[in-house]
């Protein structure tokens, strides 16, 4: 009988955003103030910071393989984040392994659009990930500009996300988190959907607040993270929304820059969470 003691883990597949508060930064951020270790493959490098984005040297996908090979390998990863992959060969690389690691989970941050309005990714981008990846996520997590370009469909309204939803649903999602946030009013309003159960609709009062950077990176890694640590889905997605209102809510008064700050992901850290692995 060998008795191990292991960290829950997550991989990061992702962007890095040299302001900090979006991208692999973020994801570093989150997950270890969740108490989860997080590893992470590079898809490309930005020159960004609270005001947008000015610059993007994508990383080549043998090198993008290489990271995730590297990490796959050797370290038994609990749940997987995917974030921007800016174009159609890290697309590729990144659903190859998802085919060839078979991860638990695999939560998909369809990053196309900045908050500035900067697109991240190319056409072909899209449609490989319209196509192919959203059905090999446990979950996606697109923002209202994102889930317009997946489901073709317009959305001013809930209705419309629920339409929308219905469509991704039928085209193979697993399941999806619509946030609701870029849509005006006095909730934050997020939904999941899922092939077999009701929506779970999950509201918060809105936060006026500048420091919103990085918001759909910081939700989707919480996620994750929670997958790693045990919960289900519907459980991880009500405690991420939850962690991402404290950390809003924690950041709203800081300053850190000129534009869209980021949020406070240390509002209330734990340390990194170890079980025992027994096995024959």
């Amino acid at each position: 009988m060998l008795v191990m003691r292991l960290y829950h883990t997550c991989l990061s597949i992702a962007g890095s955003d040299s302001g900090g508060g979006a991208g692999i930064q973020a994801d570093i951020k989150t997950m270890s103030a969740l108490g989860v270790y997080a590893a992470t493959a590079i898809t490309a490098i930005t020159a960004q910071n609270t005001c947008g984005v000015t610059a993007i040297q994508p990383i080549s996908p043998a090198i993008i393989k290489a990271q995730i090979d590297a990490v796959l390998s050797d370290i038994n990863i609990d749940a997987i984040k995917i974030g921007m992959l800016h174009n159609l060969e890290a697309a590729k690389v990144v659903s190859d392994a998802i085919k060839h690691y078979k991860p638990h989970y695999v939560i998909l941050d369809p990053v196309m659009i900045s908050t500035s309005g900067h697109k991240l990714v190319e056409g072909e981008t899209i449609d490989f990930i319209r196509d192919m990846l959203i059905k090999q996520a446990t979950l996606i997590t697109p923002n209202i500009d994102e889930a317009m370009l997946l489901s073709q469909c317009n959305i001013q309204s809930e209705k419309d996300i629920y339409f929308a939803a219905e469509k991704l649903l039928h085209a193979g999602c697993n399941a999806i988190l619509m946030k609701g946030g870029h849509l005006k009013g006095k909730f934050m309003t997020d939904v999941l959907f899922t092939q077999n159960d009701k929506p779970l609709v999950l509201k918060e009062k809105y936060i006026d607040s500048k420091n919103t950077h990085g918001t759909g990176c910081t939700l989707s890694s919480a996620i994750a993270s929670y997958l790693a640590l045990g919960k289900n889905l519907a459980e991880a997605v009500i405690a991420s929304k939850q962690f991402i209102t404290h950390a809003i809510k924690a950041g709203s008064l800081v300053t850190a820059g000129k534009g869209h700050g980021p949020l406070n992901h240390f509002f209330d850290p734990v340390p990194l969470n170890i079980h025992t692995h027994i096995s024959t």
